[in-house]
Protein backbone atom coordinates (compact mmCIF):
# COMPACT_ATOMS: atom_id res chain seq x y z
CA UNK A 1 0.00 0.00 0.00
CA UNK A 2 1.16 3.51 -0.81
CA UNK A 3 0.45 6.07 1.92
CA UNK A 4 -1.94 8.77 0.71
CA UNK A 5 -0.42 12.23 0.44
CA UNK A 6 -2.00 15.66 0.80
CA UNK A 7 -5.04 14.32 2.66
CA UNK A 8 -5.87 15.38 6.20
CA UNK A 9 -8.98 15.94 8.28
CA UNK A 10 -9.36 18.54 11.00
CA UNK A 11 -12.30 19.17 13.32
CA UNK A 12 -12.90 22.88 13.87
CA UNK A 13 -15.95 22.58 16.15
CA UNK A 14 -18.13 19.91 17.74
CA UNK A 15 -21.37 19.72 19.67
CA UNK A 16 -22.35 16.39 21.12
CA UNK A 17 -21.70 13.84 18.40
CA UNK A 18 -21.94 16.39 15.60
CA UNK A 19 -18.83 17.99 14.22
CA UNK A 20 -17.76 20.59 11.67
CA UNK A 21 -14.47 20.05 9.91
CA UNK A 22 -12.33 20.44 6.82
CA UNK A 23 -11.08 17.57 4.68
CA UNK A 24 -8.00 18.64 2.73
CA UNK A 25 -7.57 16.94 -0.68
CA UNK A 26 -5.33 17.51 -3.74
CA UNK A 27 -8.24 19.14 -5.61
CA UNK A 28 -9.39 21.41 -2.82
CA UNK A 29 -10.78 21.54 0.69
CA UNK A 30 -14.11 19.96 1.56
CA UNK A 31 -15.99 21.71 4.40
CA UNK A 32 -17.88 19.14 6.44
CA UNK A 33 -20.58 18.12 6.97
CA UNK A 34 -21.09 18.01 3.21
CA UNK A 35 -23.52 16.54 0.68
CA UNK A 36 -21.99 15.20 -2.55
CA UNK A 37 -24.14 15.28 -5.72
CA UNK A 38 -23.98 11.96 -7.58
CA UNK A 39 -22.59 11.95 -11.12
CA UNK A 40 -23.03 8.24 -11.77
CA UNK A 41 -21.78 8.25 -15.37
CA UNK A 42 -19.35 11.17 -14.98
CA UNK A 43 -22.21 13.66 -15.03
CA UNK A 44 -24.72 14.90 -12.48
CA UNK A 45 -27.93 14.42 -14.44
CA UNK A 46 -29.33 17.57 -16.08
CA UNK A 47 -26.75 19.86 -14.43
CA UNK A 48 -23.46 21.20 -15.82
CA UNK A 49 -20.20 21.34 -13.84
CA UNK A 50 -20.38 25.15 -13.96
CA UNK A 51 -23.84 25.04 -12.41
CA UNK A 52 -22.57 22.71 -9.68
CA UNK A 53 -19.83 25.21 -8.85
CA UNK A 54 -22.41 28.00 -8.69
CA UNK A 55 -24.49 25.88 -6.30
CA UNK A 56 -21.51 25.57 -3.96
CA UNK A 57 -20.83 21.86 -4.43
CA UNK A 58 -17.35 20.88 -3.26
CA UNK A 59 -17.42 17.10 -3.82
CA UNK A 60 -18.96 14.99 -6.61
CA UNK A 61 -19.37 11.19 -6.72
CA UNK A 62 -19.00 8.94 -9.77
CA UNK A 63 -19.59 5.22 -10.14
CA UNK A 64 -16.88 2.63 -10.80
CA UNK A 65 -19.27 -0.08 -12.03
CA UNK A 66 -20.95 2.12 -14.63
CA UNK A 67 -17.77 3.79 -15.87
CA UNK A 68 -15.98 0.43 -16.09
CA UNK A 69 -18.74 -0.89 -18.36
CA UNK A 70 -19.06 2.34 -20.34
CA UNK A 71 -16.89 4.04 -21.62
CA UNK A 72 -14.18 2.05 -19.83
CA UNK A 73 -11.49 3.02 -17.34
CA UNK A 74 -8.71 2.86 -19.94
CA UNK A 75 -10.45 5.44 -22.13
CA UNK A 76 -10.99 7.79 -19.18
CA UNK A 77 -7.33 7.42 -18.20
CA UNK A 78 -6.36 8.19 -21.81
CA UNK A 79 -8.47 11.38 -21.60
CA UNK A 80 -6.58 12.52 -18.51
CA UNK A 81 -8.70 10.98 -15.76
CA UNK A 82 -12.14 11.85 -14.44
CA UNK A 83 -11.38 15.46 -13.52
CA UNK A 84 -10.36 16.27 -17.08
CA UNK A 85 -12.93 13.96 -18.70
CA UNK A 86 -15.95 15.47 -16.94
CA UNK A 87 -14.44 18.93 -16.47
CA UNK A 88 -14.97 19.02 -12.73
CA UNK A 89 -12.13 20.86 -10.97
CA UNK A 90 -12.98 19.89 -7.39
CA UNK A 91 -12.62 16.67 -5.42
CA UNK A 92 -14.22 13.48 -6.79
CA UNK A 93 -15.18 10.29 -4.97
CA UNK A 94 -15.69 6.93 -6.70
CA UNK A 95 -17.38 3.96 -5.09
CA UNK A 96 -15.95 0.49 -5.58
CA UNK A 97 -18.69 -0.96 -7.80
CA UNK A 98 -19.63 -3.52 -5.17
CA UNK A 99 -23.14 -2.23 -4.47
CA UNK A 100 -24.03 -2.09 -8.18
CA UNK A 101 -22.77 -5.64 -8.78
CA UNK A 102 -25.16 -6.84 -6.11
CA UNK A 103 -28.09 -4.57 -7.00
CA UNK A 104 -28.00 -4.17 -10.80
CA UNK A 105 -26.32 -7.21 -12.30
CA UNK A 106 -28.89 -9.65 -13.73
CA UNK A 107 -26.72 -12.69 -13.04
CA UNK A 108 -23.94 -12.78 -10.47
CA UNK A 109 -21.76 -15.30 -8.69
CA UNK A 110 -19.89 -14.30 -5.57
CA UNK A 111 -16.97 -16.28 -4.19
CA UNK A 112 -14.05 -15.71 -1.86
CA UNK A 113 -11.99 -14.10 -4.61
CA UNK A 114 -14.55 -11.67 -6.06
CA UNK A 115 -17.73 -11.43 -8.12
CA UNK A 116 -18.64 -12.52 -11.63
CA UNK A 117 -21.60 -10.68 -13.10
CA UNK A 118 -23.59 -10.06 -16.25
CA UNK A 119 -23.68 -6.49 -17.54
CA UNK A 120 -27.11 -4.86 -17.33
CA UNK A 121 -26.20 -2.99 -20.54
CA UNK A 122 -25.37 -5.72 -23.08
CA UNK A 123 -25.36 -9.02 -21.20
CA UNK A 124 -21.58 -9.47 -21.38
CA UNK A 125 -19.87 -11.26 -18.49
CA UNK A 126 -17.37 -9.51 -16.24
CA UNK A 127 -15.25 -10.22 -13.18
CA UNK A 128 -14.53 -7.80 -10.32
CA UNK A 129 -12.05 -8.53 -7.57
CA UNK A 130 -10.65 -6.20 -4.91
CA UNK A 131 -7.52 -5.74 -7.01
CA UNK A 132 -9.52 -5.07 -10.18
CA UNK A 133 -11.71 -2.50 -8.40
CA UNK A 134 -8.66 -0.61 -7.13
CA UNK A 135 -7.03 -0.76 -10.56
CA UNK A 136 -10.15 0.72 -12.19
CA UNK A 137 -10.43 3.46 -9.57
CA UNK A 138 -6.75 4.33 -9.94
CA UNK A 139 -7.26 4.72 -13.70
CA UNK A 140 -10.32 6.89 -13.09
CA UNK A 141 -8.20 9.07 -10.81
CA UNK A 142 -10.72 10.23 -8.19
CA UNK A 143 -9.42 11.84 -5.01
CA UNK A 144 -11.33 9.43 -2.74
CA UNK A 145 -11.74 5.74 -3.60
CA UNK A 146 -13.58 2.92 -1.86
CA UNK A 147 -12.62 -0.58 -0.82
CA UNK A 148 -14.48 -3.35 -2.65
CA UNK A 149 -17.24 -4.65 -0.38
CA UNK A 150 -20.32 -6.86 -0.42
CA UNK A 151 -23.63 -5.26 0.50
CA UNK A 152 -26.09 -7.80 1.91
CA UNK A 153 -29.85 -7.57 2.57
CA UNK A 154 -29.99 -5.75 5.92
CA UNK A 155 -32.23 -8.22 7.77
CA UNK A 156 -30.55 -11.50 6.67
CA UNK A 157 -28.24 -12.58 9.51
CA UNK A 158 -26.58 -15.53 7.77
CA UNK A 159 -25.94 -13.57 4.59
CA UNK A 160 -24.51 -10.63 6.54
CA UNK A 161 -22.12 -12.86 8.48
CA UNK A 162 -20.76 -14.31 5.24
CA UNK A 163 -20.69 -10.95 3.45
CA UNK A 164 -18.89 -9.27 6.35
CA UNK A 165 -16.18 -11.93 6.34
CA UNK A 166 -15.65 -11.39 2.61
CA UNK A 167 -15.76 -7.60 2.97
CA UNK A 168 -13.03 -7.73 5.64
CA UNK A 169 -10.75 -9.95 3.57
CA UNK A 170 -11.39 -7.87 0.43
CA UNK A 171 -10.66 -4.62 2.31
CA UNK A 172 -7.24 -5.91 3.32
CA UNK A 173 -6.56 -6.90 -0.28
CA UNK A 174 -7.57 -3.38 -1.41
CA UNK A 175 -5.05 -1.89 1.01
CA UNK A 176 -2.36 -4.10 -0.45
CA UNK A 177 -3.34 -3.33 -4.04
CA UNK A 178 -3.37 0.48 -3.74
CA UNK A 179 -0.41 2.14 -5.49
CA UNK A 180 -1.32 5.83 -5.97
CA UNK A 181 -0.30 8.24 -3.23
CA UNK A 182 -2.63 10.98 -4.48
CA UNK A 183 -5.79 9.01 -3.68
CA UNK A 184 -7.42 8.40 -0.29
CA UNK A 185 -8.79 4.90 0.31
CA UNK A 186 -11.81 4.50 2.61
CA UNK A 187 -12.76 1.23 4.29
CA UNK A 188 -16.45 0.29 4.48
CA UNK A 189 -18.34 -0.88 7.57
CA UNK A 190 -20.98 -3.53 6.84
CA UNK A 191 -23.11 -5.86 8.97
CA UNK A 192 -26.74 -5.12 8.18
CA UNK A 193 -28.90 -4.13 11.16
CA UNK A 194 -27.03 -6.45 13.54
CA UNK A 195 -25.22 -4.48 16.22
CA UNK A 196 -22.58 -7.10 17.00
CA UNK A 197 -21.64 -7.44 13.33
CA UNK A 198 -21.51 -3.67 12.88
CA UNK A 199 -19.31 -3.29 15.96
CA UNK A 200 -17.01 -6.05 14.72
CA UNK A 201 -16.73 -4.34 11.34
CA UNK A 202 -16.30 -0.84 12.82
CA UNK A 203 -13.55 -1.90 15.22
CA UNK A 204 -11.63 -3.76 12.51
CA UNK A 205 -11.97 -0.96 9.96
CA UNK A 206 -10.94 1.68 12.51
CA UNK A 207 -7.77 -0.28 13.22
CA UNK A 208 -6.60 -0.39 9.60
CA UNK A 209 -4.58 2.28 7.75
CA UNK A 210 -7.55 3.60 5.78
CA UNK A 211 -7.76 7.33 5.08
CA UNK A 212 -11.43 7.47 6.01
CA UNK A 213 -14.33 5.31 7.14
CA UNK A 214 -17.53 4.69 5.17
CA UNK A 215 -20.76 3.12 6.44
CA UNK A 216 -22.44 1.01 3.77
CA UNK A 217 -25.54 -1.13 3.65
CA UNK A 218 -27.93 1.46 5.12
CA UNK A 219 -30.94 3.12 3.51
CA UNK A 220 -31.46 -0.14 1.62
CA UNK A 221 -34.72 -1.30 3.17
CA UNK A 222 -34.24 -1.09 6.92
CA UNK A 223 -36.32 1.25 9.08
CA UNK A 224 -35.15 4.71 10.12
CA UNK A 225 -34.95 3.49 13.71
CA UNK A 226 -32.68 0.61 12.67
CA UNK A 227 -30.42 2.95 10.71
CA UNK A 228 -30.13 5.30 13.68
CA UNK A 229 -29.41 2.39 16.03
CA UNK A 230 -26.53 1.25 13.81
CA UNK A 231 -25.05 4.76 13.68
CA UNK A 232 -25.43 5.19 17.44
CA UNK A 233 -23.72 1.84 18.10
CA UNK A 234 -20.66 2.40 15.92
CA UNK A 235 -20.06 6.10 16.56
CA UNK A 236 -17.83 5.60 19.66
CA UNK A 237 -15.53 3.33 17.65
CA UNK A 238 -14.95 5.64 14.67
CA UNK A 239 -11.57 7.43 14.57
CA UNK A 240 -11.83 11.11 15.42
CA UNK A 241 -9.04 12.04 13.01
CA UNK A 242 -10.65 10.51 9.90
CA UNK A 243 -13.70 11.58 7.86
CA UNK A 244 -16.90 9.51 8.14
CA UNK A 245 -19.00 8.87 5.06
CA UNK A 246 -22.58 7.54 5.13
CA UNK A 247 -23.12 6.04 1.70
CA UNK A 248 -26.27 6.58 -0.37
CA UNK A 249 -28.19 8.70 2.14
CA UNK A 250 -29.64 12.06 1.07
CA UNK A 251 -33.07 13.02 2.35
CA UNK A 252 -33.10 16.19 4.49
CA UNK A 253 -34.19 14.43 7.67
CA UNK A 254 -31.54 11.71 7.17
CA UNK A 255 -28.83 14.34 6.74
CA UNK A 256 -29.74 16.03 10.00
CA UNK A 257 -30.02 12.73 11.87
CA UNK A 258 -26.71 11.56 10.41
CA UNK A 259 -24.92 14.77 11.39
CA UNK A 260 -26.28 14.39 14.92
CA UNK A 261 -24.50 11.01 14.94
CA UNK A 262 -21.13 12.26 13.74
CA UNK A 263 -21.37 11.79 9.95
CA UNK A 264 -19.25 14.12 7.79
CA UNK A 265 -20.03 13.14 4.17
CA UNK A 266 -23.26 12.10 2.45
CA UNK A 267 -24.18 11.28 -1.14
CA UNK A 268 -27.39 10.28 -2.88
CA UNK A 269 -29.09 10.32 -6.29
CA UNK A 270 -32.30 11.49 -4.58
CA UNK A 271 -32.30 15.23 -5.47
CA UNK A 272 -31.84 14.71 -9.22
CA UNK A 273 -34.02 11.58 -9.33
CA UNK A 274 -36.88 13.39 -7.62
CA UNK A 275 -36.42 16.28 -10.06
CA UNK A 276 -36.97 13.94 -13.01
CA UNK A 277 -40.20 12.87 -11.33
CA UNK A 278 -41.50 16.44 -10.84
CA UNK A 279 -40.78 16.53 -7.10
CA UNK A 280 -39.10 19.53 -5.49
CA UNK A 281 -37.33 19.31 -2.14
CA UNK A 282 -37.72 22.03 0.48
CA UNK A 283 -36.59 22.28 4.08
CA UNK A 284 -40.20 21.62 5.09
CA UNK A 285 -40.98 18.68 2.79
CA UNK A 286 -41.50 17.74 -0.85
CA UNK A 287 -43.66 19.55 -3.38
CA UNK A 288 -45.22 17.79 -6.38
CA UNK A 289 -44.75 20.39 -9.09
CA UNK A 290 -47.23 18.72 -11.45
CA UNK A 291 -50.17 19.34 -9.13
CA UNK A 292 -52.85 21.54 -10.69
CA UNK A 293 -52.70 23.93 -7.74
CA UNK A 294 -49.43 25.31 -9.16
CA UNK A 295 -50.85 26.17 -12.60
CA UNK A 296 -51.47 29.84 -11.73
CA UNK A 297 -49.01 30.19 -8.85
CA UNK A 298 -46.66 33.19 -9.26
CA UNK A 299 -44.48 32.16 -6.30
CA UNK A 300 -41.16 30.29 -6.56
CA UNK A 301 -40.82 26.70 -5.38
CA UNK A 302 -39.57 28.02 -2.02
CA UNK A 303 -39.82 31.69 -1.13
CA UNK A 304 -36.89 31.33 1.33
CA UNK A 305 -34.55 29.77 -1.26
CA UNK A 306 -31.72 31.65 -2.97
CA UNK A 307 -31.11 29.22 -5.85
CA UNK A 308 -31.17 30.29 -9.52
CA UNK A 309 -34.50 28.54 -10.07
CA UNK A 310 -36.29 30.23 -7.18
CA UNK A 311 -34.80 33.62 -7.98
CA UNK A 312 -36.04 33.59 -11.59
CA UNK A 313 -38.98 31.21 -12.15
CA UNK A 314 -42.48 30.65 -10.85
CA UNK A 315 -44.23 27.46 -9.91
CA UNK A 316 -46.61 28.11 -12.83
CA UNK A 317 -43.72 28.18 -15.31
CA UNK A 318 -42.10 25.03 -13.94
CA UNK A 319 -45.43 23.18 -14.05
CA UNK A 320 -45.85 24.33 -17.65
CA UNK A 321 -42.41 22.91 -18.54
CA UNK A 322 -43.33 19.59 -16.95
CA UNK A 323 -46.67 19.45 -18.78
CA UNK A 324 -44.95 20.28 -22.08
CA UNK A 325 -42.27 17.63 -21.40
CA UNK A 326 -39.51 20.20 -21.70
CA UNK A 327 -36.04 19.09 -20.54
CA UNK A 328 -35.51 22.39 -18.75
CA UNK A 329 -37.94 21.25 -16.06
CA UNK A 330 -35.50 18.58 -14.84
CA UNK A 331 -32.61 21.05 -14.87
CA UNK A 332 -34.45 23.75 -12.91
CA UNK A 333 -35.80 21.36 -10.28
CA UNK A 334 -32.42 19.60 -10.02
CA UNK A 335 -30.69 22.93 -9.41
CA UNK A 336 -33.22 23.73 -6.70
CA UNK A 337 -33.06 20.28 -5.04
CA UNK A 338 -29.26 20.22 -4.97
CA UNK A 339 -29.13 23.77 -3.62
CA UNK A 340 -31.61 22.79 -0.90
CA UNK A 341 -29.41 19.96 0.41
CA UNK A 342 -26.20 21.98 0.10
CA UNK A 343 -27.93 24.82 1.94
CA UNK A 344 -29.07 22.45 4.68
CA UNK A 345 -25.62 21.03 5.38
CA UNK A 346 -24.20 24.56 5.37
CA UNK A 347 -26.79 25.62 7.96
CA UNK A 348 -25.95 22.55 10.04
CA UNK A 349 -22.25 23.39 9.86
CA UNK A 350 -22.88 26.97 10.96
CA UNK A 351 -25.06 25.76 13.84
CA UNK A 352 -22.32 23.38 15.03
CA UNK A 353 -19.71 26.16 14.90
CA UNK A 354 -22.06 28.47 16.82
CA UNK A 355 -22.90 25.68 19.31
CA UNK A 356 -26.65 25.51 18.80
CA UNK A 357 -26.94 22.52 16.45
CA UNK A 358 -28.86 20.35 18.91
CA UNK A 359 -31.62 22.95 19.09
CA UNK A 360 -31.45 23.51 15.32
CA UNK A 361 -31.86 19.79 14.66
CA UNK A 362 -34.72 19.43 17.14
CA UNK A 363 -36.63 22.31 15.55
CA UNK A 364 -35.96 21.12 12.02
CA UNK A 365 -37.02 17.52 12.65
CA UNK A 366 -40.15 18.59 14.56
CA UNK A 367 -41.38 20.62 11.59
CA UNK A 368 -40.13 18.66 8.59
CA UNK A 369 -42.69 16.85 6.44
CA UNK A 370 -45.74 17.84 8.49
CA UNK A 371 -49.04 18.69 6.80
CA UNK A 372 -49.21 22.39 5.89
CA UNK A 373 -52.13 23.07 8.19
CA UNK A 374 -50.06 21.86 11.17
CA UNK A 375 -46.73 23.34 10.14
CA UNK A 376 -45.12 26.34 11.81
CA UNK A 377 -42.87 28.63 9.87
CA UNK A 378 -39.35 27.22 10.13
CA UNK A 379 -37.06 30.24 10.40
CA UNK A 380 -33.69 29.73 8.73
CA UNK A 381 -30.89 32.03 9.80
Amino acid sequence: MTISERFSFETIASEGGARAGIYHTPHGDIPTPIFAPVGTQATVKAVTPAQLEELGASLVLSNTYHLYLRPGADLIAEMGGLHEFMQWPGPILTDSGGFQVFSLAAIRKIDADGATFKSHIDGSMHRLTPEKSIDIQEKLGADIIMAFDECAPPQDRAYNEQALERTTIWADRCLQAKTRADQALFGIIQGGVFEDLRLQSAQWTAGQPFDGVAIGGLSVGESKAEMHAVLDAIQPFLPLEKPRYLMGVGSPEDLVNGILRGIDIFDCVLPTRLARHQSAMTLRGRVNMLNAVHAHDPQPIDETCGCYTCQHFTRAYIRHLISARELLASTLISIHNLFTLLRLVRLCREAIVEQHFTDFAKEFLSQYNHPVRERKIFTLR
